[in-house]
């Protein structure tokens, strides 16, 4: 702790931007974020969204498996029915402040539902459950079509606030932005709450938990019931984004996307959340565009590396696994370390 940045009450350690530097830098985040959109080309904006979108949906699994400690392989069939819910109301002319609520609601509800077992059942097996659940839902989208489009999929219409129709990648992105900022600061104060203490406890020992008093099934339940929400969520913005989905989106390969995202951030920890969101959006990103370049001078070259690309960025997360189980923020943590104590580091 630099000299003058001591904390002399409870609540000043407690806040979460306890220094001016950090607000200050927090402000100019959230004004570059505000502009991109007006400066940046039309592949950036489209990727800002699409990153904004995963990250949702990342902060609700690490609710669930990184605060809780409840595995869950399922968190793709949450986004579904939060996106198919959030296009039948849009359909019907339902606003998109009412529409994103009630997605997140509906996928809660199927959480909770899911969530019931968790009492009896958890680690592997609970992991078991989940993938049940993430093919017979994606069962249900595929078979449901007067809900879901079957397997043609369904249309979303464009989002519309206060008279603005939000039909480009620009507005889109200030939604989604709202929104995950939003989403993210309720998460980061939930966990300094009784509710995410109790959460904390079940993921560490649950059995100690319940001696003292905790109701694992009622917190349990909150969050499965939490988690989805999110998904949920992000779901509807991935369905207004896209303007159109369909059941191949929603595959037990999202899932294990955004599960290996919070285990390369780090479980259990908010600025892992982001950190694993933005390498696992953008590494292939980058994977692709070195692909690019590379065939402009090897006519070939497309043919050859486009499959290494997935063998390089499985290596990544393995290598991150081996070496650094804490995932990136623990890298973020050693470098601000590092910097904090230079020039008198030994």
């Amino acid at each position: 702790m630099r000299i003058g940045d001591y904390r002399q009450t409870y609540e000043h350690d407690e806040s979460i931007w306890p220094t001016a530097v950090q607000r200050a830098w927090l402000a100019a985040l959230l004004l570059a974020l505000a502009l991109f959109p007006l400066v940046g080309g039309a592949y950036l904006v489209s990727l800002m969204c699409v990153l904004g979108i995963h990250l949702i949906a990342a902060t609700g699994l690490n609710i669930m498996t990184g605060y809780t400690g409840l595995i869950s392989l399922g968190h793709a069939a949450f986004m579904g029915v939060g996106c198919y819910t959030a296009a039948w109301l849009a359909q019907r002319g339902v606003p998109v402040f009412v529409v994103l609520p009630l997605a997140g609601a509906m996928a809660a509800a199927l959480g909770i539902v899911v969530g019931l077992p968790s009492l009896r059942i958890k680690g592997l097996y609970l992991a078991v459950a989940t993938l049940a659940l993430q093919f017979l839902m994606v069962f249900v989208f595929r078979e449901w079509e007067s809900v879901t489009g079957g397997v043609r999929g369904t249309n979303v219409p464009a989002a519309e606030f206060v008279g603005l129709t939000l039909n480009t990648d620009a507005r889109m992105a200030w939604l989604i932005m709202v929104c995950a900022a939003l989403l993210l600061l309720g998460a980061r104060n939930l966990m300094r709450t009784r509710v995410g203490r109790a959460f904390m406890a079940i993921r560490d020992k649950d059995i100690s938990a319940e001696v003292l008093g905790i109701n694992l099934l009622r917190y349990k339940l909150s969050a499965f019931a939490l988690g989805s929400f999110y998904a949920g969520v992000a779901g509807a913005l991935l369905g207004y984004f896209y303007r159109a989905m369909t059941p191949e989106y929603f595959t037990l390969q999202l899932s294990i996307f955004y599960l290996a995202a919070i285990i390369v951030g780090g479980l259990g920890s908010l600025l892992g959340t982001i950190l694993g969101s933005v390498f696992m959006t953008l590494v292939p990103e980058a994977l692709r565009a070195l692909v690019a370049v590379a065939a402009q001078y090897t006519p070939r070259a497309t043919e050859i590396l486009s499959p290494i690309q997935q063998v390089v960025f499985g290596v990544l997360i393995m290598g991150f696994l081996v070496f650094e189980p804490h995932g990136l923020q623990e890298i973020w943590r050693r470098v601000r370390r590092f910097f904090h104590l230079w020039p008198f580091r030994s």
